[in-house]
């Protein structure tokens, strides 16, 4: 079965700061959306979409149309529709796919599903960042590396704000002694959800081939094995069991 995924991506630094734009010429949705074709070739196939766009690119008949949903947000969380939200929350309780990443952890949809306020510590002094394999028998780390070295990027750190995870897949340590659990899985209702804490925009971490493993494995991961949604409601006869 080949895997649709939607990448979609707020899409504002790149179009209102030059120094992003030359980072991510194609934006940072269509270098994510190159790494999934690159890796997962004709098992994938990959579409794009921005907050600019008529409902934000995330129509009913657009999300009827994804397995995956790959989500990358930072300065417009609040600029994203309430509706729309609650039609994303729907299709991953549905067992649409989602995977978040890096700054995403303040948006809408995650914090609605994660039912807490995602907080964290963070700094931006370009720190070297250690991503470790925990859960080495996932299918997320499959063909990982461990550690990921990553020479710049934005530090996260503890007390990360979230639900226990299903599994903690990543633990990252940066050059200024923090720790962050920055791979970790939930499921709602019938939807797999996967969040991935690398990547900030000032860095050209998604161009890293490691990165793009993990992101390749994980849209693996969270595609449903069942094409089809959440089961209407029945009502059936009652049957004699005697």
């Amino acid at each position: 079965m080949t895997i649709r995924a939607l990448v979609w991506n707020e899409n504002v630094h790149e179009t209102t700061q030059e120094e992003i734009r030359e980072i991510y010429p194609d934006g940072i949705h269509g270098t994510i959306a190159a790494g999934l074709r690159d890796l997962l070739g004709d098992d994938v196939g990959v579409r794009t979409a921005t907050l600019a766009e008529p409902e934000h690119g995330l129509t009913e008949e657009a999300l009827r149309a994804t397995d995956v949903l790959l989500w990358w947000g930072h300065i417009a969380h609040d600029q994203v529709s309430d509706d729309v939200v609650r039609r994303v929350q729907e299709h991953v309780l549905a067992g649409m796919g989602l995977i978040v990443l890096h700054s995403g952890h303040f948006s809408k949809i995650f914090t609605r599903l994660l039912g807490t306020t995602c907080s964290l510590a963070w700094r931006n002094d370009g720190e070297r960042e250690l991503v470790w394999t925990t859960a080495p028998g996932h299918p997320i780390a499959e063909g990982v590396e461990s550690p990921i070295v990553i020479d710049r990027q934005e530090m996260y750190g503890e007390h990360f704000d979230i639900p226990n995870p299903d599994d903690q897949v990543f633990i990252s340590s940066f050059a200024g002694g923090e720790v962050f659990r920055s791979g970790v899985t939930f499921t709602r209702g019938r939807g797999r959800i996967f969040y991935f804490s690398p990547g900030d925009q000032e860095y050209p971490v998604y161009f890293h081939p490691q990165v793009r493993r993990v992101l390749a494995n994980a849209a693996r991961w969270a595609a449903p094995v069942d094409e089809r949604r959440l089961p209407e409601v029945r009502n059936p006869q009652r049957r004699d069991w005697s």
